[in-house]
């Protein structure tokens, strides 16, 4: 007698993942749009809304009840980090900045950020990575946070003799922790641009809103001097206005 054949099982196809619902929030409405656009395009993200300050970025929450939010830190009105404590109640928070003096990165981890992205060292997908694991509870640090997070005695350049104190870190990381994290994250991709070190100085400047005027006072330069540079980092980024330039410097172009 033959064996009785056995019908194989099958089961049926796992449900698809629905995306996650993202808030974004900051005060730039060209980073707005780019990170819309981005994080709105694909199967796995979507920005359900838009906040240009801390105050619309806590009513969206409250109304939408996101995975996650996007916080820039600085903004006019109630601030990123001012906004943080009350958001974090809602969901996870990511601050997705180009802030990343110490003092500020150590103040958001204290008060509850999941993660902490400076805009400049991560792509497309490494961002969507960082959303990912901030929404299941892994923390998620990009270079630049990194180093504002490390003691002296593990920053390039510091004395050998300075004791580090890791144990005041947020979320208690050792270094070889930290230092795993930023190469993970890899190199920044604006050295693709090739801009020389006082144009990535004005671009930063630029991007962070500041006119012709302010930039020449603040480099000690001539206005007519800050308007070549632009020209020379617009002809580099293949961009013709500070829009287009800010997008790609930042990432979200």
């Amino acid at each position: 007698m033959n064996p009785r054949k056995e019908t194989p099982m099958r089961f049926p196809p796992a449900p698809p993942t629905a995306p996650l619902r993202l808030v974004v929030a900051d005060d730039n409405p060209v980073v707005r749009a780019g990170l819309t656009a981005l994080l709105s395009g694909r199967e796995d993200t979507t920005v359900v809304a838009e906040a240009a300050d801390g105050r619309e970025a806590y009513e969206a929450a409250l109304r939408h009840r996101p995975d996650i939010v996007l916080l820039d830190v600085r903004m006019p009105g109630v601030d990123g980090i001012s906004a943080l404590p009350h958001l974090v109640r809602l969901a996870p928070v990511m601050m997705l900045t180009y802030s990343h003096e110490t003092e500020t990165v150590r103040e958001a981890l204290r008060l509850g950020a999941g993660g902490y992205l400076v805009h400049g060292e991560f792509d497309t997908e490494q961002l969507v990575r960082a959303v990912r694991d901030v929404c299941e509870g892994r923390p998620h640090v990009t270079p630049g946070a990194v180093r504002a997070l490390l003691p002296p005695a593990v920053v390039p350049g510091a004395s050998a003799h300075t004791e580090p104190e890791l144990s005041t870190l947020p979320w208690e990381m050792s270094a070889k922790t930290l230092s795993q994290m930023q190469s993970s994250m890899g190199q920044s991709f604006r050295s693709s641009f090739q801009l020389s070190t006082r144009e990535a100085e004005i671009m930063d400047l630029i991007a962070s809103g500041m006119t012709n005027h302010q930039i020449a006072a603040t480099c000690f330069i001539s206005e007519k001097t800050v308007k070549n540079h632009i020209n020379h980092i617009f002809a580099k980024l293949h961009t013709t206005n500070r829009s287009q330039a800010t997008a790609k410097w930042l990432g979200v172009a």
